[in-house]
């Protein structure tokens, strides 16, 4: 007799949507979008400092 397979692996828990539906939308905690341009700004400036400074220890 042949061993049974299953392919039920537990991946429907906690999944209240069908097979065929996309996930349902989450809200996200914090948005760049919702940043003033000012902010926008410091943290694109702050992020451009950070890699320039990985770029500069890694050519020492």
């Amino acid at each position: 007799m042949a061993p049974t397979h299953s392919h039920s692996h537990g991946l429907t828990q906690g999944h209240s949507h069908g097979p065929a539906t996309p996930h349902p939308a989450q809200a996200a905690p914090w948005s760049i979008l919702r940043m003033t341009v000012l902010a926008r700004l410091g943290a694109a400036v702050a992020v451009s400092a950070g890699l320039w400074a990985v770029v500069w220890l890694a050519m020492r």
